[in-house]
């Protein structure tokens, strides 16, 4: 028998449904039913052992409550357990431990079904400002994030105990410092320092000693519920590495499509600038795509040929995706 009462767990279920529209990246917000305290939040809900035989049943279940939604391609991504991402400083409720999808799907002709439930989809560099450098590097990492963080790293010189790497070295890392390259597929590592920094307004919320010592917060992106923005964070993550090695990213274009199309939904999701005789010499190369001998003028400029995706190249090679290079 057992001294103290167990603790109890919550397994709950969320998911990071990505689109692209207009050339942007937007991300499934959840209707009202998520909402509290005006915090937007990504889909989710508890896994009920009685209803839902899987927890990927028990996701496509919370989503299309919340958002009316019925999502296609779906992957689990990481589990999230620790205690101060989902709860206030003091709650003694459940320990929710969270498993995060990431979805991908296109944005409905008719948006009535997310209208009726408060569902929208938004922006998700709304979220990430810093991670957009299709036009240029963005202004908030040099007039705010990089002061900031140059100052809380200098205040430890020494790697802390758990990390082999000092706080300066890190940034160097992540942000693309002192000759390093920015790595595109750092963002969960990126929002990760800024966090432990006391930076986001998730910090504060948490309890975080860093955050609670600052007199004000700077406004980097709008905060989401619980650990969502962590969540949002690795499926960005996630999806520009696949698109490497994955053709993930025609999950996200219609049947038929142009090169500029592709590119640009590429862009959208890698948060880069790619030159548009290499990105199209990559594509060819690497036989993703096939003519359908059709032509669009759609861009009222001149005829551009019409492709779709050759489904047979998955059963060609084992890791069929865009190799993309340096930056354009």
């Amino acid at each position: 028998m057992h001294d103290k009462p167990q603790p109890l767990i919550e397994i709950g279920l969320t998911a990071a449904i990505v689109a692209v529209e207009g050339d942007e990246p937007h991300i499934l917000i959840a209707g009202d039913s998520a909402r509290q305290d005006g915090q937007p939040a990504l889909p989710y809900g508890p896994f009920d052992p009685l209803a839902h035989r899987t927890f990927e049943i028990g996701l496509r279940a919370w989503v299309e409550a919340q958002t009316g939604l019925r999502v296609g391609y779906v992957e689990q991504l990481y589990t999230f357990g620790d205690r101060g991402r989902h709860s206030r400083p003091g709650d003694t409720g459940p320990h929710v431990v969270s498993i995060g999808y990431l979805a991908l799907t296109r944005v409905p002709d008719k948006a009535d079904t997310l209208e009726a439930t408060g569902a929208a989809f938004e922006r998700w560099y709304r979220f990430f400002p810093w991670e957009d450098w299709r036009g240029a590097r963005p202004r908030i990492l040099d007039e705010t994030i990089l002061p900031l963080l140059e100052e809380w790293a200098g205040h430890s010189e020494q790697a802390e105990p758990g990390r082999p790497l000092s706080r300066r070295a890190r940034l160097r890392l992540c942000f693309g410092l002192g000759g390093s390259p920015w790595d595109e597929e750092k963002v969960l590592e990126r929002y990760e320092l800024l966090y432990e920094a006391g930076l986001v307004e998730e910090a504060r919320r948490d309890g975080r000693e860093a955050a609670l010592a600052r007199a004000s917060l700077p406004k980097l992106g709008q905060p989401l519920r619980f650990d969502h923005r962590r969540i949002l964070a690795t499926a960005i993550a996630r999806l520009r590495a696949k698109l490497k090695y994955r053709p993930v990213v025609f999950e996200l274009m219609p049947e038929e499509f142009t090169l500029t199309a592709l590119q640009r939904t590429v862009e959208a999701i890698s948060g880069r600038h790619l030159h548009k005789q290499n990105f199209r010499r990559l594509v060819e190369s690497a036989a993703l795509v096939e003519p359908t001998g059709a032509t669009s003028t759609a861009t009222g400029g001149r005829p551009a040929a019409v492709y779709r995706f050759r489904r047979e190249v998955s059963e060609e090679r084992p890791a069929p995706g865009l190799r993309l290079g340096g930056r354009g």
